[in-house]
């Protein structure tokens, strides 16, 4: 469902302008907020959700949003971040002071969410990711938030987890899978290979270190049949000091909903009206 398109070099550039995108294109995006410590070594979550509301996404996957160890909580301010993005974390159904799994949270605005999968990856040192199936404007969409390990061999077995936990590709809703994947090899020797074999599309452009983006480390990938129509780093300046990672946002075209989207959603509205 997903190989490489785009190289660190080429991925930046895109013969779609701002102005000619589609009213109704999903905007996505993925950050690695490093714990809300900015390269002078303050800790400030405001700045954090700051940064948020300049990328103006509707789905964000965040990576080290939580602590790492012991009761993990979260570290987040949620009330600011809503009041400058319009965003609310997923939530997980579980009590706790986390914000996310694994440090992944994930950020929506109107969208509709239907289903969450806290999954456990493999590796050397702990790692997750967090399956999440949620309609925007009718469409369905799956979204895989993940960070994977420091480690080649750890990777690439939690590379082979996610394809496990994408299931049949035919059965699979468009799908994408985004975060800080710690993979800068794009097709030799790349740890992400697992992935790749699933004949989607990956889009890169560097995002690390922030100051001086060199490595493409923070991927978005796609199945096939939805289109990146514009891909870009959030680049200000208060990204630039806000986090070690400079965000990374993507313009999306989702495919039209099916015969069996339209139903299945007049199903759910039926149920949620009491019809």
């Amino acid at each position: 469902m997903l190989r490489t398109l785009l190289s660190p070099r080429t991925a930046a550039r895109s013969s779609v302008q701002t102005g000619d995108l589609p009213g109704d294109a999903v905007i996505v995006a993925s950050y690695n907020v490093h714990k809300c410590v900015g390269l002078d070594m303050r800790r400030d979550p405001g700045r954090t959700a700051q940064v948020i509301g300049e990328i103006g996404a509707d789905v964000v996957a965040l990576q080290e949003a939580d602590r790492r160890y012991g009761a993990r909580a979260g570290l987040l301010d949620l009330e600011a971040l809503r009041e400058i993005s319009g965003l609310t974390p997923v939530e997980l159904g579980s009590e706790g002071p986390a914000h996310g799994w694994h440090g992944n949270v994930l950020l929506t605005r109107n969208a509709e969410i239907l289903d969450v999968r806290p999954l456990r990856l493999p590796g050397l040192e702990p790692r997750g990711a967090l399956v999440v199936d949620l309609q925007h404007d009718g469409r369905p969409l799956r979204v895989i938030a993940a960070h994977l390990g420091l480690l080649r061999i750890s990777r690439l077995q939690q590379a082979r987890a996610l394809v496990e936990a994408l299931g049949a590709e035919e059965e699979s809703p468009p799908t994408l899978l985004m975060g800080d994947l710690n993979e800068w090899r794009l097709r030799r020797r790349s740890s992400l290979a697992p992935l790749a074999a699933r004949k989607g599309e990956t889009h890169t452009v560097p995002s690390f270190p922030a100051r001086f983006p060199v490595f493409a480390l923070d991927r978005i990938m796609t199945s096939p049949g939805t289109e990146v129509l514009r891909l870009e780093r959030h680049d200000s300046a208060l990204a630039r000091i806000a986090s070690d990672h400079l965000p990374v946002k993507a313009w999306l075209r989702l495919p039209e909903p099916t015969q069996e989207d339209v139903a299945a959603a007049l199903r759910d509205e039926a149920r949620g009206t009491g019809v």
